[in-house]
This record gives structure tokens, sequence and C-alpha cells, in this order.
């Protein structure tokens, strides 16, 4: 496809610019690159580097330390992040501001094993819980404990049929949404859910605590009743005959929540282009790839282009509370009226973009990896295509992540609003072939620390950092001048020229997981 204004995909490799290969290109001297105008591709990437994004990650690392290791929502570090993001932003002359959300902050939770056997569990309350302190029989809904432990638990009301009302249900990880798991069982009469991980994998035996608070469809679901994670093998040993216990949620705390808004006001103010990434990290860690990578590439990206007078106003978003349900993007894009949507021409993901044991991937807009679980937006196939195309002109392989709403773009494409990105993997497994492609390690998770305390500054390979980064530039400088590809405003030129070649295509590795576990959300 070529368009007439802004960039141009073409059938053959034809440059009107010095793009370099991947990882191989020489940073200017920093004076250089903070003095000029990087209004061409050819500057803003000899400027935005992975380094320079690394630079923000320890930063990010340093608030964790000083936090209680972790920068999550309600909790110092995420505050101190905030002002971090900020105090950035606005020495690099940004519009800064700071918008609040509601959010209720659950504290600690109780998972106490009273019969057959006496033991207290760590555990977690799931996004979307309820408060709660309960205390009775614990009856397993349709688990699986016997190898390879496929499971349905909890996925459809019929497991539920004959619970008994007044106990506290025992779902196992699998196929479905927890909200679904935690939904009918509060419809059969559970007082208290327990969601125990699956135990089918080596990653999945361990303690999960994550998000219930949306079903399957999409449908957004709270719970009146506490609904808590325990691992494998705690699921096993409440699995027992005559098992008891005790499940404690604490009523929730309204503790506001803050996005990060910058903004570099354009010739157009009425065409936004938007890009964004969250900045939460989930309690049990520092979230330095989950998700300080796609931050510290966006602040990256911000210094490097504070310079630029772009024809579209841009528009960066620093999200809060991903990690309990994508609520600060969700209340952003809900507080905006239809007109301000409208002026919305398109959003850029990036959640997760240095996995250690990465792949390179792009939101499947044009569903050739897999059906999208949700509708995919005109102008979104656009630009998947233009981030294939990026790769393909650096050499890099790349492969479909499910357009599956899963991350902050959620809300933008339920409202009609285009949406792609970039994602290097999370929980989902390497295979063989993939590891061929991509390098790393086969038979672990992409991030072999997700979710984890280990998820810290080793937590992230540089050279995904850097291709990504350069990718990310590139596409915000484009539609900086351009979205004429994506909603039809025509726009100008990009200085200096941008051609690039046709996409090479998917490898195909990522069947149907996309890099993503399911089940899970964040």
């Amino acid at each position: 496809m070529t368009t007439s204004r802004g960039l141009a995909i073409a059938t053959v490799a034809a440059f009107a610019v010095a793009l370099f290969p991947a990882g191989a290109a020489t940073a200017a001297p920093a004076a250089k690159c903070d003095n000029r105008n990087n209004n061409t591709v050819s500057k803003l990437l000899e400027c935005v580097s992975g380094d320079g994004a690394m630079e923000h990650l320890e930063a990010l690392q340093e608030i964790a330390d000083e936090n209680g290791g972790n920068r999550a929502a309600g909790l110092p570090g995420y505050e101190a992040s905030v002002d971090y993001v900020v105090d950035t932003l606005e020495a690099a002359g940004w519009s800064v501001s700071i918008e609040e959300f509601d959010y209720d902050f659950i504290g600690d939770a109780t998972l106490e094993q009273l019969s057959p056997v006496q033991a207290e569990y760590p555990t977690g309350a799931f996004s979307g819980s309820g408060a709660g302190d309960v205390t009775a029989a614990v009856v397993p809904v349709d688990i699986n404990l016997t190898p390879p432990r496929a499971s349905t638990s909890g996925c459809e009301e019929a497991d539920f049929a004959g619970f008994p009302v007044g106990a506290i249900a025992l779902v196992q990880r699998g196929t479905c949404n927890f909200g679904d798991k935690a939904f009918f069982a509060e419809q059969a009469g559970a007082v208290g859910v327990i969601i125990f991980n699956q135990g089918n994998t080596s990653d999945r035996e361990g303690l999960i605590v994550a998000d219930a608070s949306s079903r399957t469809d999409g449908t957004p679901v709270s719970h009146g009743i506490p609904v808590v994670g325990a691992s494998f093998a705690q699921g096993e040993a409440l699995a027992q005959a005559g098992s008891t216990a005790h499940v404690f949620v604490p009523a929730p705390d309204p503790r506001p929540q803050k996005n990060v808004i910058a903004e570099l006001p354009g010739a157009n103010e009425e065409n936004v282009v938007m890009a964004g990434a969250h900045l939460d990290s989930v309690r049990e860690g520092p979230g330095i790839n989950d998700n300080g990578s796609g931050s510290a590439a966006l602040l990256e990206i911000a210094e490097q282009m504070s310079k630029v007078k772009p024809e579209n106003t841009v528009r960066l978003a620093w999200w809060g509370a991903e990690e309990d349900g994508l609520l600060g993007s969700a209340a952003y894009v809900a507080a905006l009226s239809q007109a301000e949507k409208d002026e919305i021409a398109l959003y850029l993901n990036f959640d997760m973009v240095a996995s250690p044991n990465y792949m390179f991937m792009t939101y499947d807009g044009d569903e050739s990896g897999f059906p999208a679980p949700v509708t995919v937006p005109d102008g979104s196939v656009e630009i998947e295509k233009l981030f294939e195309s990026y790769f393909t002109s650096v050499g890099v392989p790349y492969d479909d992540a499910e357009f599956s709403g899963r991350s902050d773009y959620e809300a933008f494409i339920l409202n009609g609003i285009a949406a792609g990105g970039l994602f290097t993997g999370a929980d989902a497994i390497k295979t063989a072939e993939q590891q061929e492609i991509w390098g790393g390690e086969v038979g672990e998770m992409l991030d072999q620390c997700y979710h984890q305390a280990c998820d810290d500054i080793d937590n992230v390979d540089a050279y995904a950092l850097d291709v990504n980064m350069d990718a990310i530039a590139l596409a915000v400088l484009a539609y900086s001048y351009s979205t004429e590809s994506v909603n039809g405003v025509v726009g100008k030129e990009v200085p200096g020229g941008l051609v690039l070649p046709a996409p090479a295509g998917p490898e195909g590795t990522v069947g149907s997981d996309g890099g993503h576990s399911h089940g899970e959300v964040g």
C-alpha cells in the first residue's frame, strides 16, 4: 500500500532515509542530540537508544528498592514513579498533566487451611475480589490433579451443579478467565473462592494472584465474596477430603491513582497520535520488564522528540493500575467526550518490550495468526503493517501477538479507535522452532520472571529493547506527520522522506497464545 503523503510501504526495499541494521547504529553524541531537532527518521533513530531507556529503568529499579520492592498501584513506589516521569517530561519541555481516577486498594489477604492439615499459605486477593472473612468447608470444582492436568475448572455454570451453598469453592487455573470462575462460584452460593495454579507446566506451579475483574468475553465483573490465590501444591492440599479453610480479604481502601499525560502540540490539534505504557508493577516485584520497559522507551522517545514541531498533536500516556484490570486507561477513555475520542487518530501500546527470552511481535490487527476475540477497528491493520515493514527493513524476524485487548489498548479499541503495538512475550513457553529464530531458552517462559520479584533490572534483554526502541520511535514520528494511512487525515511528508519495504510476513510460530498464556490479564 502506498499513500500520497507521510509514509510509503513499497514492494521493494527502497529507502529515502538511512536505516541502520538493528543494533548496529552508532548513537550520536549526547550534546548533539540534546541541541537539535530530531525531525527526521535518521536523526531520531541516531539519538534514541536502549542505553537511554536503561537509564530510566535503573531509576525505576532504584524507586522500587526504596519502596518495599515494588511500584504497585496504591503504594509509595507508584507515587515515586509518577514523580519521576513527570520530572523527566517537564525537564524535556513537554506539557504534562496528572489525571486522577478512583481506585480501591485491597490490603493483605489471608488463606489458612484448618483441616485435615493446619497451614497458613502465602496468598493475595484477585482484582475484582470482594471483601470478606469466612471459614467454611472447601469444595473442589471440576479440578484435575492428574498429569497433564488439563483444566476447565469453573469455566461453566454446569461445573457447579450440586455445589453446597455456604462452602468455599476451590477452582483450578485453566482455559477461561479467572473472572468466569469466580462469577459462577458466587452464583452457585459459594462464600469464597480459592483459585490455585494449574500445575501442568513448571511455570504454573507457584502462587497465582491475578485479575478476575473481567469475563472471557470481556464483560467487566466484580464479586461480592473474597477471591484469593494459591499454588498448585497448596491446591492439592486444599483438595483433600474434609478440608476446611479460613479466607480473609480486607475491605477496600479508597486511594485515587494517577495517569500521567504528556502532550506535544501539533499544527493540527484535532488529530491526535497517542502512545502509552502502563507505569505500575505488580506487588510481587519492581516490574522492570513489565512494564518499566514500555514506560522507559516512551520516556527516551519523549526526550529525543522534544524539539520536533509535529503536524499532528502527539500525546503520550503512562497508565496507572493496569495490573488491577486496565483501570487507568479505562478511566481515561471513559472521561473523554465523543468529540475528544473522535480526535484520537490512533493509539499505540507498548507493554513488555524487552523480555529476556524474547520474541519480536506486533499486535495482529489483520488476524493472520488467529481470530481476534474483539472487534478490530479500521486502521489497525495499517499500524501492524508499519511495524512489520520496519522489522523487515532491518532484517529482524517477527511474529503475531494476539489482538486480544489484554492491555491498555482495550478501552481504545472498544471505542473504535485504531490501535497497534509491540510485545516480546510474557508467560507463554518458547518452542524449539522459536528458539531457532530468536535464540533464547526453549521450554522456558518468554519472561521467566513474569509477575515475580525477579522482574528486576537484570530481567531485560538489551538487544530486544534497542530494536523495539527504534521501531517505536519511527512509528511515533511517522504518525506525528501523517495518519492518512490509518484514518484518512492528510498530513505532511516526513522530513527527509520515509519509504519502507513491504512486510516479509510473520514467522507463524505462535499457535494460539500470541506470547501470553490464556486465563490471565495484565
